[in-house]
């Protein structure tokens, strides 16, 4: 069987974002090693296995990437809530830019926020199952 075991988000500051990631959204280190004038971090959601990996953006190719994402208003990353309403106002009320309130969007909830090192975040939250607050 395969499974998607880590990915990827470019990130303009390494440490910034293991902050923004772990402080803010609530994520958890699962790996922080110096390699000598770069990090690999990696973080994860709680009791999950799939790790994140902040991955340094200052290559040719990743600033490409991660403008043409900006410029077209697209997230580079879903994450899945349970209560986005309430992830919506804890996270606000926190400091976090959101892009975009939450929205319905036929069979889903959604809001687009700003994850402070250069990447658009969609939050998404499926609806006729959980609390939609």
């Amino acid at each position: 069987m395969i499974r998607i075991a880590m990915t990827s988000v470019y990130v303009d500051d390494e440490e910034k974002a293991h902050a923004f990631y772990t402080d803010v959204l609530g994520f958890e280190t699962r790996t922080n090693l110096d390699l000598g004038g770069a990090r690999f971090i990696t973080v994860a959601a709680p009791g999950q296995d799939v790790e994140l990996l902040l991955e340094p953006g200052d290559s040719p190719v990743a600033e490409q990437y991660r403008r043409g994402l900006r410029e077209a208003e697209l997230p580079c990353l879903v994450l899945g809530v349970d209560a986005l309403r309430t992830e919506y106002e804890r996270l606000s009320g926190l400091g976090v830019r959101f892009t975009q309130p939450p929205m319905e969007h036929g069979p889903v909830l959604t809001a687009v926020l700003d994850d402070t090192v250069g990447n658009l975040v969609q939050l998404t939250q499926p609806l006729g199952r959980g609390p939609v607050r």
